[in-house]
């Protein structure tokens, strides 16, 4: 059996910005690996995740220009957790005024799980700056998907004892509609109430994306700052249906984007983001390598970073 591929090695960042895009919001980007390599913006998920030095890693640093930025609200970027402004076509609209900030004029747009979707949704929206796509964990934001993880009857159905903990700082009159009962806990003018619903989904989640369980990851979701910005972010953006006025846009749209090069790497046990997300995408698309592997939906599982890893060096040979 051939040896999973690892992460590239962990590299410095060559600067860091802080760039205002509107009047509410500045957002943090910054750029590793070659200022003179083929360009590579990396999408987080979440949303209100932000991201990591390790995100770096599943780059090729002498073949690539690496850009990272934290999503609006998540992160480095500030106003923390703030919900004004804070939509999908408004961080398409931050992607592209990074792009221009930075003169680039096509990249590699690479995306995992809500990262996943907002890759999907730039790409339809900006194609001619896309040079290709890889996405990991896909998220299409459909109803179905959003009701998989959050209600009762989905997720909750394999793992029963985490979605008891979730589901009790709600009383049973408002277990109906969890989302419902959570934005109005997430959004409350009491801090402790705001901390304690966040930290409770976001541990809800942090049960979910590992094949294998994993504690000490379920509590780094539990981390208030982090739980309070991907909680919030979150459930705002499922109160609203992702912001688009058709349940299946992603889908219904993406004839723009059949022709554009994409990979996709899915957990076959990913219970975050169901498989046949993944598989449904791929049948739309003309020019797709989808890799179902042994794994969950985390981008840290072994077997999701050896198909990523493969995936950019795939991109390497394809784009020199």
């Amino acid at each position: 059996m051939a040896e999973l591929r690892t992460l590239y090695p962990a590299i410095k960042e060559n600067f860091s910005k802080m760039l205002k895009v509107d009047d509410t919001h500045t957002i943090y980007y910054e750029e590793s690996g070659n200022p003179n390599g083929v360009p590579v913006v990396f999408l987080h998920g979440g949303p209100g995740c932000g991201t990591a030095p390790s995100c770096r890693q599943y780059f090729d640093p002498e073949f690539y220009r690496i850009i990272l930025f934290d999503q609006r609200g998540s992160g480095k970027s500030t106003p923390h957790a703030c919900l004004e402004n804070n939509d999908t076509w408004h961080i398409i609209e931050d992607i592209e005024k990074i792009r221009e900030d930075l003169n680039i004029d096509k990249w590699l747009v690479f995306g995992g799980s809500w990262g996943s979707t907002l890759s999907l949704c730039y790409a339809i929206k900006h194609p001619e700056r896309v040079l290709g796509l890889v996405l990991r964990g896909i998220f299409l934001g459909r109803r179905e998907d959003i009701l998989w993880i959050y209600e009762k009857g989905g997720a909750s159905n394999i793992h029963p004892e985490s979605f008891e903990r979730y589901e009790s700082i709600i009383p049973k009159e408002e277990r109906h509609d969890m989302i419902r009962a959570y934005y109005k806990r997430l959004t409350s003018e009491d801090r402790e109430t705001r901390e304690v619903a966040a930290k409770e989904w976001s541990m809800w989640e942090g049960s979910l994306v590992t094949l294998y369980p994993d504690p000490n990851l379920e509590q780094s979701f539990g981390e208030i700052n982090y739980a309070i910005s991907m909680a919030t972010i979150e459930c705002h953006f499922w109160m609203n249906n992702m912001f688009w006025d058709d349940d299946d846009w992603i889908l219904n749209n993406i004839d723009v984007i059949k022709d554009i090069p994409t990979t996709i790497a899915h957990g076959r046990y990913d219970v975050d983001c169901r498989a046949i997300g993944a598989y449904e995408l791929s049948k739309k698309l003309n020019n797709c390598k989808l890799d179902i592997v042994v794994s969950g939906h985390s981008s840290g599982e072994p077997a999701i970073v050896d198909s990523l890893v493969k995936s950019t060096d795939y991109f390497k040979e394809l784009l020199k």
